[in-house]
């Protein structure tokens, strides 16, 4: 007998009818031998018209008062829910999320959860009964015991981790779509249903297709190696599987709030080509890295500043052996790149490093917690490394450092983080996924703008001291962008520095930079907020040269200017203007042959 839980959203309980018609797929799952727990969340457009109710008595309603009032959605779906499976001739019982034992912290509208206490759900489930909860709720571990809610994807987040303290099968979450496509399909008419997708993969891609997996869902479930299921509440198809990893162990206590980092890896073989000064115009970085994908060559990170006047700054590291190919390639490259065709311009020029080390961070965790960069960087500041490049992702956080600070960097960030470390094995991740698709999906994100911060000087702990001011102010960082140029100013060495944050953010960064400015020796903020950023993912695309290639040439045949480029292992984002986004995604989705020969239909 298998242990199922599964969870069905506002549109799948949105009616009488409906109610019933997850009663009877509930019901068809107990009569196939399995015990199950329903996770459901408030019917249909309950919660916002619960939010339209405080609104009209208070403009700034108290927070504890409003998870009282949001709270109570739940309440009319799981006991309708429970008594459609009654008539059924199901044992069912409701239950709250303080009645299940769901603890959280002591945060109004966005608790993550301590743990969960299941005695009182395994005795349920011991005497057949489906055990139906109440989702987006918990309960304070203080003598209060105050109502709670858990925030954004509250729902997916209550029975991943239900999924995870009862050590079920799978989690199951019935949604309006057929499960996770390789696109957004309102965006890309053709995008196809995946069969099945790595939790990592998932975790890089979480603006990915309609948006049916909340980031902190896949973050437990890939800690605790729960199967994750997507499927629709409309057909008995089986969906996209979300495959996890099998976890270390990991105790069950602190269950979201666990440590963000789970590895710090470094892999000494790298070396560095910046090509300064290159044309800001389309085309640029497909003709350089299709030159070098011709070669044969691995590229590993990949970063393109922002631009400064009419050029941009690319750099990019490959492994030492190779590096004589990447420079002759990059070398005879550079004279065409003119710039500017005044006979006082300059040519693209090359710089090469040879002994670079990359020291990177990972974890699931690091999703929302916008202190991580910034406590790395901290480290190696106080270390005294110095970061040459930085690259970020979802999930990772990757530094080019001098290859003579790297055992020093590495036993410091082990210590700050509470992790040991690990050589990167490139062979042995190609090798796991020989067979995977180089590409997995592909993903736009409207919802950022740009900032950067001009004339940094270029000496350690500068990053840490911008990055953990915003993370003092809780503002999460995406894409992070060093420039490899530097620029004397004032007799002091200086590099700029650029990022994306959430556009509700924007403001606010600027606002605490402009006033730490001073202190910190820095230039102006200068805050673009007409951007997009477009990504492909894959497990597949490690060891596989040319796929950066194949994404920048998509790019280029669009006549669409890629403004910033930054990787990790798994995922190529570039920044892309706002007008040119959608476009850009159909391009690169094209140009990996993502499309699929059925169109999706997703309500709207």
């Amino acid at each position: 007998m298998a242990l199922i839980v599964q969870k069905y959203g506002g549109t799948s309980v949105g009616t009488v009818e409906r109610i019933q018609a997850v009663a009877q797929r509930v019901m068809q799952t107990v009569q196939a031998g399995n015990s199950v727990a329903v996770v459901v969340s408030a019917m249909g457009k309950t919660t916002d018209g619960l939010v339209k109710l405080a609104s009209e008595i208070s403009s700034n309603p108290n927070r504890r008062e409003m998870d009282m009032l949001l709270s109570t959605g739940e309440q009319v779906s799981i006991a309708l829910l429970s008594m459609a499976l009654q008539e059924l001739g199901q044992p069912a019982i409701s239950l709250t999320g303080a009645q299940v034992g769901i603890v959280t912290e002591s945060i109004h509208s966005r608790a993550r959860i301590l743990r969960i206490e299941t005695d009182r759900l395994e005795r349920h489930l011991q005497k057949g009964e489906v055990v139906v909860v109440a989702g987006f709720q918990g309960i304070t571990d203080s003598v209060d015991l105050e109502i709670t809610t858990l925030g954004r994807g509250g729902s997916d987040t209550s029975a991943v981790a239900l999924a995870a303290a009862l050590r079920a099968d799978a989690c199951e979450i019935y949604t309006d779509v057929p499960g996770i496509l390789t696109a957004d399909p309102r965006l890309v008419p053709d995008a196809q249903l995946m069969d099945e997708i790595t939790s990592d993969e998932m975790l890089e891609l979480a603006s990915l297709g309609a948006k049916v997996l909340h980031p902190r869902s896949v973050e437990i479930a890939r800690n605790y190696g729960v199967m994750l299921v997507v499927r629709s509440s409309w057909t008995d198809d089986p969906g996209t599987r979300v495959m996890s990893p099998l976890p270390q162990p990991r105790s069950l206590d602190g269950l979201e709030i666990a440590h963000p980092v789970d590895a710090v890896e470094f892999d000494t073989d790298q070396a560095k080509v910046a090509l300064l000064r290159v044309p800001d115009r389309p085309g640029i970085a497909a003709r350089l890295f299709g030159e070098i994908a011709s070669q044969a060559l691995d590229v590993d990170l990949i970063i393109q500043s922002i631009h400064e006047g009419n050029s941009n700054d690319i750099a990019f590291t490959v492994t030492r052996n190779s590096l004589n190919r990447a420079e002759a390639v990059a070398a005879a490259i550079a004279p065409a790149l003119r710039y500017d065709p005044s006979p006082t311009s300059g040519e693209a020029e090359v710089m090469v490093e040879r002994d670079m080390a990359k020291v990177s961070i990972s974890g699931a965790g690091m999703i929302g917690r916008p202190g991580v960069a910034a406590q790395m960087f901290e480290t190696l500041a106080t270390a005294g490394v110095n970061i040459e490049m930085i690259s970020t992702s979802e999930v990772q956080v990757s530094c080019a450092i001098r290859a003579e600070d790297c055992d020093r960097a590495l036993a410091a960030l082990c210590s700050a983080f509470e992790v040991t470390s690990s050589p990167v094995n490139q062979a042995q991740k190609s090798l796991a996924y020989a067979d995977a698709p180089p590409v997995r999906g592909a993903a736009l994100d409207r919802n950022q703008a740009q900032l950067a911060i001009r004339h940094v000087p270029d000496r350690p702990g500068m990053a840490a001291r911008l990055f953990r001011l915003l993370a003092d102010h809780n503002i999460s960082v995406d894409m992070i962008i060093q420039s490899q140029r530097c620029r004397l100013v004032n007799g002091m060495v200086t590099r700029d520095i650029a990022f994306t944050v959430a556009k509700g953010d924007v403001d606010a960064a600027k606002a605490a930079l402009e006033a730490a400015a001073p202190d910190l020796g820095c230039g102006e903020i200068v805050v673009n907020q007409a951007i997009a950023k477009v990504s492909i993912v894959g497990m597949g695309m490690v060891g596989r040269p040319g796929i950066a290639a194949r994404m920048f040439e998509a790019l280029a045949q669009e006549q669409i200017n890629i403004q910033m480029i930054a990787t990790s292992e798994i995922k190529i984002s570039c920044v892309v203007p706002e007008e040119d986004g959608i476009r850009a995604l159909q391009a690169v989705h094209a140009a990996f042959g993502l499309a699929g020969t059925e169109r999706v239909e997703v309500p709207a």
